[in-house]
C-alpha cells in the first residue's frame, strides 16, 4: 500500500498543521514561489513519486487559494504522485451551482471542470452549499458532515424546549435532520430578497415562544439573514437563540452584525480562519474528522461511521 503525505496550501496551513497531528504524521513541505508579478509557482520540497497526496486548501476568497491548490495538484501529477486527493474543507463558488437568471455562470460546476482537469483522483470536502454539487463531479466525492462535530457540541448546552430553525426555506433540510435527531421541533425563517447579500424581508413560520432556538446553516456570510431571522425569533418571545454555521464567511459588516443582534453564540467551524476574534463566535475544529476519513479513505474503509445518523 502507497504511504500518506500530506501537503497544504498557503491559506490553509493553520489547519493542515491540526489534520496532520491528528493524523500521526508530519506535513509535508511546500515551497510558494512568487514573482513580482504575483505569479505563483508551488512545488513540493519533498518527493511524493508512488505516494498517496493529500492537499488541504480552502477555497475561500482571494481566487489565488483556488489557483494555488490547482497547481499543486499539477505539480503532484508530474511529480508521479500515487493518487492526489484534494481536501478542500471549505468549498468556494458552491453558492453560484443553477442558472437563477439568465446570462450567469454555473461557478461551481466550472470549478469542478477545473479540479478534474488539472489532476485530481479524489474530492473530500464539507457541507456543500448544496448536495447536488456532488454530481458535477466525475471523480469520487467524500461530502463530510459538519453535524458529526455540532451535535456533541449541542448535546453539551443541555437545552431545555430545545426547537430548530432555519434562516431561509432553502435551508431546511439542513435544519430537519437536526430537529429530527434531537426529536425536536421545526420552524423557518421566509425571506426575500431584492439583491445578493441584502434581506428586503422576513416573516417567521412556526412557534417558538418559551423556546431554545438554534438555527442551522451551511455558511454565514454578512450575517444580515442570519441576524433578522435571530431577531425575529426573540421578538416572537424565545428564550433564547444560537445560530451553527460550518463555514464562517464573514465578510462585509458581518462582525457588528453579530455583535449588535440577539445571537446568544454564533458557532462555526475552522474551514475558513476568523478574521478577527468575538465574544460571541465560537470555532469547533474540523481537523479530527478529516483526519479520520483520511485514514478510513487510505484503509480502504465505509466513512459511514464518520456521519451522525
Amino acid at each position: 500500500m502507497a504511504t500518506v503525505k500530506l501537503f497544504s496550501g498557503k491559506q490553509t496551513q493553520y489547519l493542515a498543521e491540526k489534520v496532520a497531528a491528528a493524523y500521526g504524521i508530519p506535513l509535508g513541505g511546500v515551497t510558494l514561489q512568487e514573482f513580482s508579478d504575483g505569479e505563483m509557482s508551488p512545488f513540493f520540497s519533498e518527493s511524493v513519486r508512488g505516494h498517496d497526496v493529500f492537499l488541504i486548501q480552502s477555497t475561500f476568497a482571494p481566487a489565488d487559494n483556488l489557483l494555488e491548490l490547482l497547481l499543486m495538484i499539477d505539480a503532484a501529477k508530474r511529480a508521479s504522485a500515487n493518487y492526489v486527493t484534494v481536501v478542500v474543507p471549505y468549498f468556494g463558488y458552491a453558492r453560484q451551482d443553477r442558472k437563477d437568471k439568465p446570462r450567469v455562470a454555473i461557478a461551481a460546476k466550472l470549478m469542478a471542470n477545473l479540479l478534474s482537469a488539472a489532476g485530481a483522483d479524489r474530492l473530500m470536502t464539507c457541507d456543500l452549499h448544496a448536495d447536488q454539487i456532488q454530481g458535477f463531479f466525475d471523480i469520487p466525492v467524500d461530502h463530510m458532515d459538519g453535524s458529526a462535530i455540532f451535535v456533541p457540541y449541542i448535546k453539551s448546552l443541555e437545552l431545555s424546549n430545545l426547537i430548530f430553525a432555519s434562516p431561509d426555506v432553502g435551508g431546511m433540510k439542513r435544519a430537519r435532520s437536526f430537529a429530527k435527531f434531537f426529536n425536536a421541533e421545526l420552524v423557518v425563517c421566509d425571506k426575500h430578497r431584492q439583491r445578493a447579500n441584502e434581506v428586503a424581508s422576513m416573516r417567521l413560520i412556526g412557534d417558538v415562544k418559551d423556546k431554545n432556538v438554534i438555527l442551522i446553516d451551511d455558511l454565514i456570510d454578512t450575517g444580515g439573514t442570519m441576524c433578522k431571522a435571530a431577531n425575529i425569533i426573540m421578538d416572537n418571545g424565545a428564550q433564547s437563540v444560537r445560530a451553527v454555521c460550518t463555514h464562517p464567511v464573514l465578510s462585509g459588516k458581518a462582525y457588528d452584525n453579530i455583535e449588535s443582534s440577539q445571537l446568544e453564540e454564533l458557532v462555526v467551524t475552522d474551514t475558513i480562519p476568523l478574521r478577527k476574534e468575538s465574544d460571541k463566535i465560537k470555532v469547533l475544529t474540523v481537523s479530527e474528522l478529516f483526519a479520520r476519513a483520511i485514514r478510513k479513505i487510505q484503509d480502504h474503509e465505509s466513512i459511514s461511521s464518520l456521519f451522525i445518523q
